[in-house]
């Protein structure tokens, strides 16, 4: 299915570049106005990507696009397209375009452009959306609030079904949803109803009578990620917002969710990876900005893996007198590092669907803790068994012993059990102190069990082969 998209998407790339070059308008015109806005934004900026079109071909398709068609196109191209259009546009044609862009999308736009195009964007539209927009502006950044929109259909609990069929079909155009409406007394939010609802019942029928007054909502500055939770949770199409009395300010609708988590997702991966967080794709960045993003985090973890030279630094002469102990130092090492992540991963997971909370630690440890001590064992079991098989007698290295073998895999049980811990409470104690889980993952985690098992092994070779 996959291959197929991807010779859909090859096939309407050729299309588009051979009636541009032919400068076949109308055919071009008529194959765009079939396509959906996703298709034509990803189309068009994979050319642009491939060096085949540039930012003149842009503005030529792009006033090729019927009115509605262009609107919607316009919100699904990248930043840096959309502040080449803005720019190109007449105030006309830019107008047009942010009258039929809904406010969630318009304040995302904004927020992504430069001051000089913010203020020609808001000159642009009309006084009150230019009101609303600033609100929005105005709520916290990543908060519930930021990402709303205020185009919804709201009801009074005394009309009646036909009084609010007459009301959606009055004001519905311009609201961004229409199948979910909420009721509201004196601005607060008390209720709502669902189309379906309104269909099934006589046009006669109060709407106080038929709404669900168990509304989940959430407030102006709850986290965004929390609000996206909240809809796949609950299976919503738009979660109603409200402010600290109670009343309705806006929607989450379910499209902006799946960007938000989409974006969370791509955020925690990065960090995870020990990367700075981008703000442009990949194949869109430059290589400077790709090495600010990673250069920091290289230079931290190696300054950090300082800590490991001079432990084995310090069990030099230890090292010096069983020699064979020096060839395991990778593999504790990594499988530590492993264990680590493994956990760390788990939970960081855990705690962003929001399954684990920080009074959960000790039910995580105690989990953790079982695991670690099975996975431990099952590992030194078949370390022993490779070590005196392979490494003992078919490579005849007289040096590794059964005693030798046996402070090898006792160190990588202990090691593999402190790494999962390791690994499942820093991110836990991350959350708690108020700092991204994320950054707690592999590499960070991987440096601090590190050290820890190099202590434990050469700790332990000390104890037991007196060296």
């Amino acid at each position: 299915m996959p291959e197929k998209n991807e010779e859909l998407k090859d096939g309407l790339m050729e299309s588009i570049l051979e009636k541009l070059r032919e400068k076949q308008y109308q055919s071009l015109r008529a194959l765009l106005d079939e396509l959906n806005p996703a298709d034509i934004a990803e189309a068009v900026e994979a050319l642009m990507d491939d060096g085949d079109i540039n930012n003149d071909d842009l503005i030529r398709i792009y006033r090729l696009l019927p009115k509605d068609l262009a609107a919607d196109t316009f919100v699904e191209l990248n930043s840096d397209m959309q502040e080449t259009l803005i720019t190109a546009l007449s105030d006309k044609e830019l107008r047009a375009v942010l009258d039929d862009m809904y406010l969630d999308d318009t304040v995302d736009v904004i927020e992504e452009m430069p001051a000089n195009v913010v203020k020609r964007m808001l000159k642009n539209v009309d006084a009150e959306t230019r009101s609303n927009i600033n609100q929005i502006l105005n709520y916290p950044e990543d908060s519930a609030g930021s990402i709303m929109t205020i185009e919804y259909v709201d009801l009074l609990p005394d009309m009646t079904v036909k009084d609010a069929f007459d009301h959606i079909r009055k004001t519905g155009i311009e609201k961004e949803t229409i199948y979910t409406c909420y009721v509201t007394e004196k601005k607060k939010l008390v209720g709502f109803v669902s189309v379906r609802d309104l269909l099934l019942n006589p046009y006669e029928a109060v709407i106080r009578d038929i709404m669900d007054d168990n509304v989940i909502s959430v407030q102006t500055t709850d986290d965004k990620e929390e609000v996206a939770n909240v809809l796949s949770k609950y299976d919503m199409i738009a979660v109603p917002v409200v402010d600290r009395e109670g009343r309705l300010v806006g929607i989450v609708t379910v499209d902006d969710a799946i960007d938000v988590l989409t974006e969370e997702a791509t955020e925690d991966i990065e960090k995870m990876a020990a990367i700075t967080p981008s703000e442009h794709p990949y194949l869109r960045s430059g290589v400077v900005e790709i090495w600010k993003q990673r250069i920091p985090w290289l230079l931290l973890l190696m300054v950090s893996a300082t800590f490991t030279g001079m432990i084995i630094t310090s069990f030099e002469k230890s090292l010096a007198a069983q020699v064979a102990l020096t060839a395991f130092i990778p593999m504790l090492m990594d499988t530590g590092g492993n264990s680590g992540s493994q956990a760390s991963v788990t939970i960081i997971r855990g705690l962003s669907l929001g399954d684990i909370e920080f009074s959960d630690i000790l039910k995580v440890v105690w989990k953790e803790f079982r695991v670690s001590i099975l996975c431990g064992i099952s590992l030194s079991v078949v370390a022993f068994g490779k070590i005196m098989l392979v490494d003992h007698l078919l490579m005849h290295n007289d040096d590794i012993t059964a005693v030798v073998a046996f402070v090898i895999c006792a160190a990588l049980a202990l090691t593999v059990v402190i790494a999962k811990l390791v690994g499942c409470t820093l991110p836990l104690l991350a959350k708690k102190v108020g700092f991204d889980p994320a950054v707690m993952a592999s590499p960070f985690i991987t440096t601090i069990v590190d050290a820890l098992s190099l202590m434990i092994y050469m700790n332990l070779a000390s104890l037991v082969l007196g060296i």
